[in-house]
Protein backbone atom coordinates (compact mmCIF):
# COMPACT_ATOMS: atom_id res chain seq x y z
CA UNK A 1 0.00 0.00 0.00
CA UNK A 2 1.19 3.43 -0.71
CA UNK A 3 2.53 5.71 2.21
CA UNK A 4 1.40 9.26 2.32
CA UNK A 5 2.26 11.76 4.51
CA UNK A 6 0.52 15.08 5.38
CA UNK A 7 1.81 18.09 6.72
CA UNK A 8 0.06 21.23 7.52
CA UNK A 9 1.86 24.31 8.02
CA UNK A 10 -0.27 25.82 10.34
CA UNK A 11 -0.50 24.82 14.21
CA UNK A 12 -3.82 27.26 14.73
CA UNK A 13 -7.17 26.06 16.16
CA UNK A 14 -9.74 26.31 13.70
CA UNK A 15 -6.64 26.84 10.84
CA UNK A 16 -8.22 26.64 7.08
CA UNK A 17 -5.19 24.77 5.92
CA UNK A 18 -5.67 22.15 8.63
CA UNK A 19 -9.02 21.83 7.67
CA UNK A 20 -7.81 21.43 4.50
CA UNK A 21 -5.21 18.72 4.77
CA UNK A 22 -8.13 16.67 6.11
CA UNK A 23 -10.12 16.72 3.26
CA UNK A 24 -6.77 16.04 1.52
CA UNK A 25 -6.16 12.96 4.11
CA UNK A 26 -9.55 11.44 3.86
CA UNK A 27 -9.26 11.96 -0.60
CA UNK A 28 -5.84 10.02 0.10
CA UNK A 29 -7.59 7.41 2.08
CA UNK A 30 -9.93 6.89 -0.67
CA UNK A 31 -7.72 6.61 -3.44
CA UNK A 32 -6.29 3.60 -1.30
CA UNK A 33 -3.55 5.69 0.40
CA UNK A 34 -2.07 4.54 4.25
CA UNK A 35 -2.02 8.05 5.61
CA UNK A 36 0.08 9.77 8.45
CA UNK A 37 -1.42 12.88 9.51
CA UNK A 38 1.55 15.14 10.75
CA UNK A 39 1.47 17.54 13.57
CA UNK A 40 4.44 19.61 13.63
CA UNK A 41 3.01 20.70 16.80
CA UNK A 42 4.16 17.29 18.02
CA UNK A 43 7.44 17.69 17.38
CA UNK A 44 10.40 19.85 19.62
CA UNK A 45 12.03 21.54 16.47
CA UNK A 46 14.03 24.72 17.49
CA UNK A 47 15.01 26.94 14.63
CA UNK A 48 16.94 25.04 12.31
CA UNK A 49 21.22 26.51 13.00
CA UNK A 50 23.94 24.59 11.93
CA UNK A 51 25.62 25.20 15.35
CA UNK A 52 22.29 23.77 17.17
CA UNK A 53 23.27 20.77 14.60
CA UNK A 54 26.94 20.42 15.09
CA UNK A 55 26.39 20.22 18.95
CA UNK A 56 23.41 17.11 18.76
CA UNK A 57 20.68 16.75 16.45
CA UNK A 58 17.53 17.24 17.85
CA UNK A 59 15.56 14.22 18.55
CA UNK A 60 12.04 15.80 17.60
CA UNK A 61 14.14 16.43 14.50
CA UNK A 62 14.99 13.14 13.51
CA UNK A 63 11.63 11.47 14.57
CA UNK A 64 10.46 13.87 12.08
CA UNK A 65 13.23 12.90 9.60
CA UNK A 66 12.77 9.20 10.10
CA UNK A 67 8.98 9.33 9.75
CA UNK A 68 9.16 11.08 6.03
CA UNK A 69 11.51 8.82 4.98
CA UNK A 70 9.02 6.04 5.53
CA UNK A 71 6.85 7.28 3.63
CA UNK A 72 6.42 6.98 -0.40
CA UNK A 73 5.10 10.63 -0.95
CA UNK A 74 4.21 13.78 0.80
CA UNK A 75 1.41 15.94 0.28
CA UNK A 76 2.14 19.55 1.74
CA UNK A 77 -0.35 21.83 2.64
CA UNK A 78 1.04 25.52 3.77
CA UNK A 79 -0.62 28.80 4.78
CA UNK A 80 0.70 31.99 2.75
CA UNK A 81 2.70 33.99 5.24
CA UNK A 82 3.46 37.35 3.69
CA UNK A 83 3.98 35.77 -0.33
CA UNK A 84 5.96 32.32 1.01
CA UNK A 85 5.61 29.14 2.80
CA UNK A 86 5.06 29.60 6.84
CA UNK A 87 8.15 29.40 8.96
CA UNK A 88 7.46 26.44 10.71
CA UNK A 89 7.11 24.65 7.40
CA UNK A 90 9.86 25.81 6.35
CA UNK A 91 11.69 24.91 9.72
CA UNK A 92 10.95 21.65 9.47
CA UNK A 93 11.66 20.66 5.43
CA UNK A 94 15.00 22.08 6.44
CA UNK A 95 15.38 19.87 9.50
CA UNK A 96 14.26 16.68 7.76
CA UNK A 97 16.77 17.35 4.89
CA UNK A 98 19.99 17.48 7.24
CA UNK A 99 22.33 14.40 7.08
CA UNK A 100 22.23 12.19 9.91
CA UNK A 101 24.22 8.98 10.91
CA UNK A 102 27.05 8.37 8.04
CA UNK A 103 24.80 10.32 5.63
CA UNK A 104 26.71 12.62 2.74
CA UNK A 105 26.06 16.09 2.80
CA UNK A 106 23.71 16.11 -0.25
CA UNK A 107 22.22 12.54 1.33
CA UNK A 108 18.27 14.27 1.43
CA UNK A 109 17.31 10.66 2.49
CA UNK A 110 13.44 11.79 2.93
CA UNK A 111 12.99 13.64 0.06
CA UNK A 112 14.77 12.38 -2.78
CA UNK A 113 13.20 10.49 -5.66
CA UNK A 114 10.14 10.79 -3.61
CA UNK A 115 6.29 12.81 -4.94
CA UNK A 116 5.16 15.17 -3.39
CA UNK A 117 1.64 17.40 -4.16
CA UNK A 118 1.19 21.28 -2.75
CA UNK A 119 -1.61 22.69 -1.39
CA UNK A 120 -2.81 26.19 0.58
CA UNK A 121 -5.90 27.35 1.64
CA UNK A 122 -5.60 31.66 2.23
CA UNK A 123 -8.11 34.27 2.98
CA UNK A 124 -6.60 36.36 -0.19
CA UNK A 125 -8.47 36.28 -3.64
CA UNK A 126 -4.79 33.91 -4.88
CA UNK A 127 -5.85 31.10 -2.29
CA UNK A 128 -1.66 30.93 -1.24
CA UNK A 129 -0.42 30.92 -4.79
CA UNK A 130 2.35 33.00 -3.91
CA UNK A 131 3.43 30.91 -0.85
CA UNK A 132 2.90 27.41 -3.31
CA UNK A 133 5.64 29.07 -5.78
CA UNK A 134 8.07 29.39 -3.05
CA UNK A 135 7.11 25.86 -1.71
CA UNK A 136 7.63 24.08 -4.99
CA UNK A 137 10.91 25.22 -5.62
CA UNK A 138 11.93 24.37 -2.39
CA UNK A 139 10.89 20.91 -2.74
CA UNK A 140 12.69 20.33 -6.15
CA UNK A 141 15.68 21.62 -4.65
CA UNK A 142 15.97 18.80 -2.58
CA UNK A 143 15.01 16.49 -5.18
CA UNK A 144 11.33 15.93 -4.73
CA UNK A 145 8.77 15.08 -7.89
CA UNK A 146 6.30 17.42 -7.22
CA UNK A 147 3.43 17.08 -9.34
CA UNK A 148 2.08 19.71 -11.70
CA UNK A 149 -1.62 19.61 -10.10
CA UNK A 150 -1.90 21.77 -6.91
CA UNK A 151 -4.84 23.49 -5.05
CA UNK A 152 -5.95 26.55 -3.90
CA UNK A 153 -8.51 27.80 -2.13
CA UNK A 154 -9.02 31.44 -1.98
CA UNK A 155 -11.35 33.93 -0.15
CA UNK A 156 -10.79 30.53 2.35
CA UNK A 157 -12.47 32.74 5.67
CA UNK A 158 -15.87 31.61 3.09
CA UNK A 159 -15.17 28.62 1.57
CA UNK A 160 -15.36 25.91 3.78
CA UNK A 161 -19.23 24.52 5.05
CA UNK A 162 -19.89 23.34 8.63
CA UNK A 163 -19.23 19.78 7.93
CA UNK A 164 -15.71 20.89 6.97
CA UNK A 165 -16.04 20.41 3.00
CA UNK A 166 -15.42 23.14 0.55
CA UNK A 167 -18.93 24.99 -0.57
CA UNK A 168 -17.18 25.01 -4.42
CA UNK A 169 -17.10 21.98 -6.59
CA UNK A 170 -13.78 23.15 -8.37
CA UNK A 171 -11.48 23.66 -5.19
CA UNK A 172 -13.35 20.14 -4.19
CA UNK A 173 -12.16 18.25 -7.30
CA UNK A 174 -8.91 19.22 -7.03
CA UNK A 175 -8.27 18.01 -3.84
CA UNK A 176 -9.04 14.38 -5.10
CA UNK A 177 -7.27 15.08 -8.37
CA UNK A 178 -4.27 15.90 -6.58
CA UNK A 179 -4.59 12.84 -4.22
CA UNK A 180 -5.29 10.56 -7.05
CA UNK A 181 -2.18 12.03 -9.20
CA UNK A 182 0.17 11.80 -6.14
CA UNK A 183 -1.06 8.23 -5.52
CA UNK A 184 -0.49 7.27 -8.64
CA UNK A 185 2.85 8.78 -8.95
CA UNK A 186 4.13 7.90 -5.45
CA UNK A 187 3.59 3.96 -6.27
CA UNK A 188 5.26 4.51 -9.27
CA UNK A 189 8.36 5.68 -8.20
CA UNK A 190 8.55 3.37 -5.30
CA UNK A 191 8.83 0.45 -7.79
Amino acid sequence: MTSIAVIVGSTREGSFNRALGELAAASLEAQGASVTRVDLAAFDLPVYSAALEAGAFPPGALKLKTLFAAQDGLLFVSPEYNGSLSPLLKNAIDWASRPTGDESLVALSAYRGKAAAIMSASISPFGGLRGLMHLRQILSTIQMLVIPEQVLVPNAHAAFADDGSLKEPLPASLVDMTAARLVAVAKALAV
